[in-house]
């Protein structure tokens, strides 16, 4: 193919259908989206439930929605109608990749479980999203972000830390879940582009998670008989924290046996030298409570401009505690150009989160604004062959919303 062919991205030639809702399964499409992947969105006549919350400008068109769905197409269907289900069947033939987030009964209930899919387009990538593997006992219970952190440690975790388990502030698990999902859906994708064929993938949040947690929590419960307690101590010290400054937060995490020296030198803490408790890094992370007390007394001197000119000189890891209002204008994401002001056919200026990843040969772009409840439905449909007099017998055909 001609260079030309991938300017929207390395996946200018890949369908996807996407039947997922909230984050999780979105987030993941959003990914492939925005590296030039068709991905058409499936609605019910209700709309995805991230549209419905506020505030908004008109309704179904939260904020969120506005970035997580660039790039896409929206087709209302009510697939409990024998009629939409016909475009489905359709759309499904045309397609690369087939996701949905139901649990296993509720798509086999529907007429879409692999098999029935297989049958429609042999070389089809089919990703179950689920809360739990169908194949152990939770595989029927729901799911949401919050169950996932309390049932893989991640509650827990911060339990240890803080006297009372609590949850991350930020959907993590969808997240994370959601970019599993993406990297699995293309590792089969290059595996059919090499002859391989279509399969089905299962990619639950869950086991995703708690592998997510243990890469390094597990420490010395990997070996059998296990070593030491779960759990990664330096991560679990209480003196684990952003230190006030004379005038803010920072994060300030001398590392290397190097930071170390010029911190001392720095703060005039040179009883630090020379102890046998602090001179390697597996002795440091034993005695961690003690350094991290020692760099919060010491951060109370300065200001955060101060530290940061200091461990930036002498390459400390530091950092100022940012607000969510003031990423906007950091000198950095400004640099890079990672926010911006577009224009929305329908909800009008918003910001513009682009893409993080660069592809040399592909520049970040929205193609398409994120779609209303609907939007490309007659646009589809009369793709797929249905003439306009078919699309009106449609049940959605009845709903004005998307007309």
């Amino acid at each position: 193919m001609s260079d030309d062919a991938f300017a929207n991205g390395p996946l200018s030639d890949v369908r996807v259908l996407d039947l997922t809702s909230v984050i999780m399964g979105p987030f993941a499409t959003h990914i492939l989206a925005d590296m030039g992947a068709d991905v058409i969105k499936i609605e019910s006549p209700d709309g995805d439930l991230l549209r419905r919350y506020k505030p908004y400008r008109h309704a179904g068109m939260s904020g969120p929605v506005l970035n997580l769905h660039r790039n896409k197409r929206s087709v209302v269907l009510d697939l409990k109608s024998a009629r939409d289900r016909t475009a489905l069947d359709r759309l499904i033939a045309t397609a690369d990749v087939f996701l949905h987030a139901m649990r296993p009964a509720a798509i086999a209930r529907l007429g879409y479980d692999y098999e029935r899919v297989r049958s429609l387009n042999p070389d089809i990538v089919y990703c179950g999203a689920y809360g739990f593997s169908a194949h152990g006992p939770y595989g029927g219970k729901a799911a949401y972000d919050d169950l996932i952190q309390a049932g893989s440690g991640i509650a827990a975790l911060n339990g240890l830390v803080h006297g009372a388990p609590a949850y991350v502030p930020t959907v993590i698990c969808d997240k994370l879940s959601g970019q599993a999902i993406a990297y699995a859906l293309l590792a089969a994708l290059y595996q059919r582009a090499r002859g391989g064929g279509g399969q089905q993938i299962e990619v639950p949040m869950f086991e995703t998670t708690v592998e997510f947690v243990l890469v390094e929590h597990l420490t010395g419960a990997a070996f059998d008989p296990p070593l030491s307690a779960m759990g990664f101590e330096r991560l679990l010290s209480r003196g684990r924290k952003p230190y006030r400054t004379k005038d803010g937060f920072v994060c300030i995490l001398p590392y290397s046996d190097r930071n170390w020296l010029d911190f001392y030198e720095f703060t005039g803490r040179k009883e630090f030298l020379g102890d046998e408790r602090f001179t390697s890094l597996g002795e440091r992370v034993r005695h961690i409570d003690i350094l991290y007390r020692m760099v919060e007394e010491e951060a109370a001197k300065r200001t955060t401009a101060e530290w940061v000119e200091f461990c930036d000189r002498v390459s400390i890891p530091c950092m100022p505690v940012l607000s969510l209002e003031d990423l906007v204008d950091d000198p950095h994401l400004q640099a890079v150009g990672m926010f911006g002001i577009d224009e929305h056919p329908s909800e009008g200026r918003y910001r513009l989160v682009r893409r993080p990843i660069r592809f040399s040969s592909s520049a970040f772009r929205v193609r398409l604004p994120a779609p209303r409840l609907g939007e490309h439905t007659r646009e589809i449909l009369s793709d797929l062959g249905f003439t306009s007099e078919e699309i009106a017998e449609f049940a959605i055909a009845k709903d004005s919303d998307w007309k």
